[in-house]
């Protein structure tokens, strides 16, 4: 810890004696949370809110950047914090992250801490999420290259980011993309290839898992894996086709019958057809036993190095959300089909249908989803619609299906924004889900009033309707009372909350959350 204190502040020299003219911003973003026991919704049987009762965190970032030089440190505070675990305390404080770069003669070189991706993602992403505490950042070195207006080349190695540590496995990786035109076709081929090398550490550990198995299960793992992915846009008039084909070695595998020894592939395609009022987009993935991993050792979402693309949507609405789907690593094939038509300047139809299985045909997810926005009668906006939800609860939550069969729900909602004067509106939503499984069926409500550019009130509620007893003892109220106040770059928020458990996903990768009860207070700003 002090060691890596000490590298990123190294760091600040060169940041205050850079030439006059160059261009220092920042941003500073802090959460902290008062823990309000509450038994009736399970938010209590831990530290949080048996005996800390608050806590919180922050990053404050700075960037310096000045003739093709560029400097970034980060400083991350966790104090009683519930964001790594929400049942347990994480205090630590320290250097998030620093990275010093420069560009000459068409070559970028970074160092330190590394964000970039290959492709979409699949074999390779390093990137944050701090609504989940996800901070996979490469540690070590990063080059690109502009060999001409038609072909990019990009290099790397290092270690993965373990808050204020790293992982012990090291990373190493090459990626190729072009970018070519052909009369009226456009094409953006890519090609990338990881190498993982597994430490010695890492290595025992997983040799003493796969000696406690019987004689017939045991196989000799091996230090490296190697994962190649294919990709390319093309663009031709109104189309736009996305494909990429991945490839991984086999390696030891974390799967839920213990490891096994296993390779992995994924074929991943997008295709959009845009014109006039018209849009369509499809989508379609098959993944097998593709972890990516810096050991198996690693469980729930430490150690990732790469991120699925998600076949479903994230919706916004607060009930539908509760069941979003993530990416399954190991077995998953489905596909999307997304139609949206505009048939004037005061409408907007949209439907989509979903459908996911497991490589084995086990039904994962169902989704028939319809909605429509009208804009046509003065100062108001109606967005209506209705989802229809299948979902996998038991494999999606590993949970035991026959306490938890599948998620058959029906939701319809409405949303209505008024717009009192040009400063002052009132935005109302409606949101009912039917359903017997879980814990039953729900109806939300919120009225949310704003005064731009400053000001923003929310009130709402989640009820449990139709409790089902099996999993709940009495229907609860949820209720959410929220205030934001924006002044120039700031914006200060402050809400009460009662936050049922289950699922938060965020950008497909999900975990699972139990309750919350208590204030939350928030400041962002950037400079």
């Amino acid at each position: 810890m002090l060691k890596q204190l000490l590298t990123g502040l190294a760091i600040l020299p060169f940041l205050a004696s850079a030439q006059i003219g160059g261009n220092l911003s920042g941003d500073l973003m802090m959460t902290v949370n008062f823990f309000q026991r509450d038994t009736n919704i399970k938010a209590s049987g831990n530290q949080l809110y048996d005996n800390f009762l608050s806590g919180g965190e922050g990053w404050l970032g700075l960037r310096y950047s000045s003739n093709g030089f560029s400097g970034t440190i980060r400083f991350d505070g966790f104090h009683n914090s519930n964001l790594q675990n929400p049942t347990s305390a994480l205090s630590a404080a320290g250097i998030g992250m620093f990275n010093i770069s420069k560009d000459f003669q068409n070559l970028s070189i970074t160092a330190g801490h590394i964000y970039d991706q290959i492709g979409s993602g699949i074999i390779f992403r390093a990137y944050e999420d701090r609504g989940l505490l996800i901070d996979n950042a490469l540690f070590g070195l990063h080059l690109k290259y502009r060999v001409n207006d038609h072909l990019t080349v990009k290099g790397f190695t290092g270690q993965v980011k373990n808050l204020f540590e790293r992982y012990k496995p090291i990373l190493k990786g090459a990626n190729f993309e072009g970018d070519f035109g052909v009369g009226k076709a456009h094409f953006t081929p890519g090609l990338g290839a990881v190498n993982r090398t597994l430490d010695q550490e890492s290595m025992d550990k997983v040799v003493s898992t796969i000696n406690s198995y019987p004689e017939k299960e045991r196989f000799a793992p091996t230090y490296n894996s190697y994962a190649l992915s294919l990709y390319n846009t093309l663009n031709v008039g109104s189309f736009t086709w996305y494909i990429e084909g991945a490839y991984k070695t086999e390696e030891a595998v974390a799967t839920d019958f213990g490891l096994r020894k296993l390779s992995g592939n994924v074929i991943y395609s997008t295709l959009g057809f845009a014109m006039n009022k018209l849009g369509i987009n499809a989508t379609f993935k098959r993944t097998e036993n593709f972890m990516m991993r810096t050991s198996p050792n690693e469980l729930l979402i430490r150690g990732l190095y790469n991120w699925q693309p998600i076949i479903a949507q994230i919706r916004p609405q607060r009930l539908i959300a509760r069941y979003t789907p993530p990416s399954m690593d190991l077995s998953e094939i489905g596909g999307s089909l997304n139609a949206f038509y505009t048939p004037n300047d005061n409408m907007t139809f949209n439907a989509s249908y979903t459908h996911i299985n497991s490589l084995a045909g086990d039904t994962l997810y169902r989704e028939a989803f319809v909605d429509a926005e009208f804009r046509n009668i003065k100062n108001l906006i109606i967005h209506a619609g209705a989802q229809f939800m299948i979902y996998n609860q038991a494999i999606y939550q590993q949970k035991v299906k026959e306490s938890y069969p599948n998620v058959v729900a029906f939701t319809p909602f409405l949303e209505l924004i008024y717009k009192i004067s040009d400063k002052r509106s009132v935005r109302t939503e409606f949101q009912y889900m039917q359903t017997k499984q879980d814990f039953g069926s729900w109806a939300f409500a919120l009225v949310e009033f704003n005064i731009a550019p400053k000001w923003s009130f929310a009130l709402s509620d989640m009820y449990n309707t139709s409790p089902n007893y099996k999993h709940v003892k009495e229907a609860h109220h949820y209720p959410n009372v929220f205030i934001a106040h924006t002044r120039g770059s700031h914006r200060f928020t402050a809400q009460y909350t009662k936050q049922v458990e289950g699922i938060n996903c965020t950008g497909g990768v999900c975990r699972y959350e139990p309750a919350f009860s208590g204030f939350r207070m928030g400041v962002i700003t950037t400079f």
